[in-house]
């Protein structure tokens, strides 16, 4: 039987995990019920350093270190011991340029994490780690497609 979150309607685009005791949880409403905890900055760390940066960011137009934010923020606890990727930095030019400058580092930052992530969702072994995998590449797919989405 489906999850009681969904009744009997079950879309395609549902993605159903099933633990050990055939217990179904969807991953759309785990991610949902995990959102707002995972973005207040009063009870997430992540949150609270995305929240400074954006803010920094913001008031430093000099100088502009992009940081995949909310994708760390969902993979925090799931790194390896592998060092992470040398993210790229960027100084600033005219504004045209240096708009499509970052929003094509943003979009392989957000390609890369998805890459990480779908290697390690092959590999993984528990429940709840797949949730959080899964919610990873979610979030990822959403910004990747909210760049895209940019008037150029």
């Amino acid at each position: 039987p489906p999850p009681p979150c969904l009744g009997h309607r079950i879309s395609f685009q549902t993605i159903l995990l099933q633990d050990k005791q055939k217990k179904l949880y969807c991953v759309t409403c785990q991610e949902l019920n995990s959102d707002v905890d995972k973005d207040n900055p009063a009870l997430n760390a992540q949150a609270a350093l995305s929240q400074v940066r954006e803010r920094q960011l913001a008031a430093n137009t000099d100088e502009m270190v992009l940081r995949p934010e909310h994708c760390e923020g969902a993979a925090l606890g799931l790194r390896s011991n592998a060092p992470d990727p040398v993210l790229p930095s960027c100084t600033t030019a005219p504004n045209a340029p240096l708009a499509r400058n970052t929003l094509a580092v943003a979009e392989e930052i957000i390609l890369q994490k998805i890459g990480w992530a779908s290697h390690h969702l092959q590999e993984a072994t528990s429940v709840e780690r797949s949730i959080q995998l899964c919610s990873l590449i979610c979030s990822c797919t959403e910004a990747l497609k909210g760049i895209r989405e940019l008037p150029q």
